[in-house]
């Protein structure tokens, strides 16, 4: 039973990190452009424009 008054503290803990982590990252704007990041890892920087 002791066990359980350090696991249930700690869950929850561990939960409310999980949530603020979620939420400070919400809040930088982190989930905002979900498709740039696809595109730009297929685009050379290196290459110059033609023309």
């Amino acid at each position: 039973m002791t066990t359980l008054a350090y696991l249930i503290p700690g869950t929850l803990l561990l939960g409310a990190l999980g949530l603020s982590g979620f939420l400070w990252a919400l809040k930088s704007g982190q989930y905002e452009d979900l498709d740039g990041a696809a595109e730009r890892i297929l685009l050379d920087h290196n290459d110059k424009p033609e023309g």
